[in-house]
């Protein structure tokens, strides 16, 4: 499947212009920035968890331990997802990012934000503005996905 990509791209090239390669090369760097990023950040996060699980008896039921490590988790799934977008760019499947996808993205990392606040250190005031953000991206992205069947259908 990688290697038809590769050969759909190696085709299109030459039918691409000066910009459309551009995007195509910026894309493809970031795709290897955020994999490296990736794979930086699993094996730190395997390395913290095994030695805080064996050699600190970590307690993976404590409320604090929790937070950090879903955060963690949590932040390798938003990251995961934007290079996964930015492969389609790479293949030519998209010209541009998708706002849907954007806003799942930011959906998500509402969600990691929401695992890490410590609710006894924040204001009420903070807590509604985040559960603003996250229904107006919840809605915003539930009216693009109603046009787009509506459209579709």
């Amino acid at each position: 499947m990688r290697s038809s990509r590769l050969k759909q791209l190696t085709v299109s090239w030459s039918l691409l212009g000066y910009y459309q390669r551009f995007e195509a090369l910026v894309a493809l760097a970031l795709t290897f920035l955020i994999s490296v990023i990736i794979v930086v950040a699993l094996i730190r996060l395997a390395m913290g968890v095994v030695d805080g699980l064996v050699f600190s008896a970590m307690d993976p039921l404590d409320h604090a331990v929790f937070q950090t490590v879903f955060g963690e988790i949590m932040t390798l799934l938003i990251a995961l997802e934007f290079n996964h977008t930015l492969q389609y760019m790479v293949a030519r499947q998209q010209s541009i990012v998708q706002t849907s996808v954007l806003l799942l993205i930011a959906i998500l990392a509402l969600a990691r934000k929401f695992i890490l606040l410590d609710l006894k250190a924040v204001s009420a005031a903070q807590v509604l503005a985040l559960a603003g953000a996250t229904l107006a991206l919840g809605l915003t992205y539930w009216f693009i996905r109603a046009r787009r069947d509506a459209d579709g259908a």
